[in-house]
């Protein structure tokens, strides 16, 4: 009886094919499809800046679930397409992310106005979305049943300074915002509150998002003579008002903004001309607030600067959206929006807590005051890092 076995010379072509199929199988045989979360984001126009600290938050996001692994055991893609900062390409592009690209899920883009039209297409679609950085409450006061906030509502964004001024003994406000949603709507309850607080508008315009020239309305104001002047302002006009301000002599003992001295270019473009300025906040990462050191230490490594609230935005919406899946334990659309409906959550910004509209009920806003080129969070008192400065150096004795 004779055997044979083959000798090491004769097995190796055997061997090389082996090798050949195991180079050629492996990466389909542990290929995971990406849960892929599509969005809109500004990254040119008026908003260019704020909404491109939105993206990175997200992307931070995303950094941080690869890090722990995977959300469902599924890695994330993120599909996003400038929005130009205009609401009718954001809501076509959303479109397109639902229709053609087929995600998964959906992250609000930056900006009340943008979001108002981006979440039409969500519900025609009944499709999920959770609100990045929109306040206005507008947007829930639809009836709609797919767009969750994060964020505090724009009617309640002035309460805390409005009622640190008027305990400080100021009486009278002149108030200016641009005509878009998330301003007027902060006017709206700056109304409110001033006659809660027994204060005085002495002084009111709004103005459209195309102003460059601030001389006849910062004339107004200086004529009204206000205590406490309050803007629902941009990046860009905070800074033209208080450059104007400064031309025209103007000087009350408080000026507070809206999202321009939240972001680092405020400082940066006006230098010791910001001292002074307040900027109602949704988020600082002195705040005390759970991750935020954490958070802004990691995020300066990424992307080499501090984060602004409009990344914290980012990072806090996906947060939640992350939340409900993990909760649902499916991408299934009914059983994510009844966990965001319902759901209530600790992210970077705070507690999440929405009533039945998705309208955000339990996030507070911070004051900050520009104080010798920092930033410094002065409101609440509990967790300042510095006392209010009242009042407003005059700018003749700067």
């Amino acid at each position: 009886m004779n055997t044979t076995t083959d000798s090491p010379v004769r097995m190796l072509p055997r061997i090389a094919v082996l090798l050949v199929m195991i180079l050629v199988w492996q990466p389909f045989a542990g290929a995971v499809e990406p849960i892929r979360v599509g969005m809109t984001v500004s990254l040119s126009g008026p908003y260019e800046i704020p909404g491109a600290n939105t993206l990175e938050g997200v992307e931070m996001w995303v950094h941080d679930i690869d890090q722990r692994g995977a959300l469902l055991g599924h890695p994330i893609e993120i599909v996003y397409y400038d929005d130009e900062s205009d609401p009718e390409t954001s809501a076509r592009l959303y479109e397109k992310l639902i229709s053609e690209d087929k995600v998964d899920l959906l992250l609000g883009p930056y900006g009340s106005d943008i979001t108002l039209a981006a979440s039409r297409v969500a519900e025609r679609h009944n499709f999920p979305m959770v609100a990045t950085a929109a306040a206005s409450g507008d947007i829930w006061a639809r009836g709609y049943h797919n767009i969750f906030g994060v964020d505090a509502e724009a009617n309640h964004y002035m309460d805390l300074l409005i009622g640190s001024a008027a305990d400080a003994g100021l009486k009278t406000i002149a108030l200016v915002y641009q005509e878009n949603d998330f301003p007027e709507d902060v006017a709206d309850g700056v109304r409110v509150e001033a006659e809660n607080r027994g204060m005085q508008i002495v002084y009111e315009r709004h103005y459209p998002d195309t102003t460059t020239d601030f001389s006849a309305l910062v004339s107004g104001m200086k004529a009204a003579a206000p205590e406490l002047v309050i803007g629902g302002t941009y990046l860009d006009d905070s800074i033209a008002l208080v450059r104007e301000a400064k031309r025209q002599q103007f000087s009350p003992k408080a000026f507070a903004f809206t999202v321009g001295p939240a972001l680092a270019e405020f400082v940066d473009i006006l230098g010791p001309d910001a001292n002074g300025i307040m900027g109602v906040v949704a988020w600082m990462r002195s705040a005390a607030m759970p991750m935020a050191m954490d958070f802004a230490f990691r995020y300066k490594e990424k992307f080499g600067r501090n984060p602004s609230v409009s990344a914290a935005l980012g990072y806090g919406g996906a947060q939640v959206l992350e939340a409900a899946v993990r909760l649902a334990q499916t991408l299934q659309h009914d059983k994510v929006r009844e966990q965001l409906l319902n759901m209530k959550f600790q992210s970077l910004l705070g507690h999440y807590r929405v009533d039945k509209t998705g309208l955000q009920i339990a996030k507070s806003t911070y004051v900050m005051q520009v104080q010798n080129g920092w930033r410094l969070l002065v409101l609440p008192r509990e967790l300042q890092e510095s006392k209010v400065k009242y009042p407003f150096k005059p700018w003749s004795e700067r």
